[in-house]
């Protein structure tokens, strides 16, 4: 009978101790009208791993100016937040960690405030996970391609894109690229831009890469597209 008095009194610690661990909802100061992105959104990290940047998102009033005290609450199916609910800063602001899922592809993140006279005002960003072929395909970018296909410079590099004609497309254009098949981008990437009657400039590859890697960037580009890519004859439900 001791042990047994001994055994129910420990689960009466265990569970007040979850219950005492368990995160409370800040209780919000104000209410804003409006949810704006700040920065954080369109980040790529490798599966399972943490976004590079912070999610920064600014809570508005009726008047456009920024709210204190605001509670903003993040959600996004398996994606982590570090808090998963906030209030905003004096400039209105608030800011949060998230940690992707293990499955490469695209996760949205919906941020949503409370209004005072009810429902919420929400916003959705998109987040972009890489698996392994889609790392290779990336890492095979940042050596080959980016030079050409990505307009921003760095310190360590200087954008080639202005100094062509035409210009070429950055790698999430989907715009363009999505109307491009599969077996026509793999052709390109191979034989270069006169494979598809494209400017000369864009150089062949064959002879570089094999033939898994030259699939690596396909997947790559896929991935990483802007809007997102669909495969052809595959519906997707509202």
């Amino acid at each position: 009978m001791k042990r047994l008095g001994l055994l129910i009194f420990a689960a009466a610690l265990l569970l007040a101790g979850c219950r005492h661990s368990s995160p409370q909802t800040p209780k919000p100061a104000a209410y804003g009208t409006q949810i704006t992105e700040v920065s954080g959104g369109k980040q790529l990290a490798q599966v399972g791993s943490p976004l590079p940047q912070p999610l920064v998102l600014q809570v508005n009033g009726a008047d456009g100016n920024p709210v204190t005290g605001a509670l903003v609450t993040f959600h996004g199916d398996g994606v982590q937040f570090t808090p998963a609910q906030a209030l905003t800063d004096s400039s209105g602001q608030v800011t949060v960690e998230a940690q992707l899922g293990y499955n490469p592809g695209d996760y949205q993140v919906t941020a949503e405030t409370p209004k005072s006279g009810g429902g919420a005002a929400s916003m959705s960003l998109r987040e972009i996970a890489l698996g392994y072929e889609q790392t290779v395909g990336r890492m095979l970018n940042d050596k080959y391609c980016i030079r050409c296909h990505d307009p921003e410079s760095t310190p360590e590099r200087v954008s080639n894109l202005d100094n062509l004609s035409p210009a070429p497309h950055q790698f999430t254009d989907g715009a363009t690229l999505n109307r491009i098949s599969d077996a026509d981008l793999t052709n390109m990437i191979a034989h270069g831009g006169p494979a598809l009657n494209k400017s000369p400039q864009m150089p062949a590859y064959g002879a570089t890469l094999k033939p898994a890697e030259i699939k690596a960037m396909l997947s790559y580009i896929r991935t990483i597209a802007d809007p997102p890519y669909q495969t052809p004859g595959v519906k997707y439900g509202k």
